[in-house]
């Protein structure tokens, strides 16, 4: 799996701006929920801030940009602030640019996606490469913009949250999980907890699962000039 300098590629969506799109009962658990996104929305594009955390809580870094997905395997984000960065999913495989470095990185989709966050959003085979489990209230992942611990604010305790945490089959990963938050059959939250204790929580807006997403969003043609590094 590739690993960014932002987060792994992943997207979930923020429920200021959502429209509803899951076909799970409000009251259904997050679980339910999340089979629910995965089955129904088969492709959506919005915009999204990022938030990461280091370990110890004590520093954090934004980044903002845009998103697009298509199931199966296909997706694109555009990381325009701080840093301007492209990862693009074609199906085959993933091309990772980083415009600072005029550089592409390629690495088979197989390889590059496998059991990591980005399988949540633009795969399909939860129970084959994820453990789903319901997260209790008073365990929520607590705000990005607090320390890193999972202990909620007040506020989060009672904001009425279904929290789902997707744990990787596979050992060999670069992320120890992943936390999605439901609020009344709306995705609302999610956070990567990766292999170093760094925790990436991601914001969605203008989240749009009705319009058909291009089908070019989804191609990658490096820039003139750029270095290719083709990875196995």
């Amino acid at each position: 799996m590739l690993k960014f300098r932002h987060v792994v590629p992943a997207a979930f969506l923020s429920a200021g701006a959502l429209a509803p799109v899951l076909a799970a009962p409000a009251e259904a658990d997050g679980v339910a929920q999340l089979r629910a996104f995965v089955k129904d929305v088969q492709s959506a594009q919005g915009r999204f801030v990022q938030t990461v955390t280091s370990p110890d809580g004590k520093r954090a870094r934004k980044s903002e940009g845009t998103l697009a997905f298509q199931r199966p395997d296909r997706f694109r984000f555009v990381y325009t602030k701080p840093t301007e960065q492209v990862i693009v999913g074609d199906g085959k495989k993933v091309w990772l640019y980083d415009a600072d470095l005029n550089q592409v990185t390629v690495r088979p989709m197989t390889q590059a996606v496998g059991a990591t966050p980005a399988a949540l959003l633009a795969g399909g085979a939860l129970d084959k490469d994820f453990v789903l489990s319901n997260v209790a209230t008073q365990d929520a992942p607590a705000s990005s913009s607090g320390a890193a611990s999972a202990t909620p604010t007040a506020q989060q305790a009672t904001s009425g949250l279904k929290w789902v945490e997707a744990r990787p089959r596979s050992k060999d990963g670069q992320f120890q999980s992943v936390r999605v938050g439901f609020r009344q059959g709306q995705l609302a939250e999610l956070e990567i907890l990766d292999s170093f204790g760094q925790r990436s929580r991601l914001t969605f807006t203008q989240f749009d699962s009705r319009t058909k997403v291009a089908a070019d969003q989804f191609q990658f043609t490096p820039p003139k000039g750029a270095d290719v590094l083709e990875q196995p």
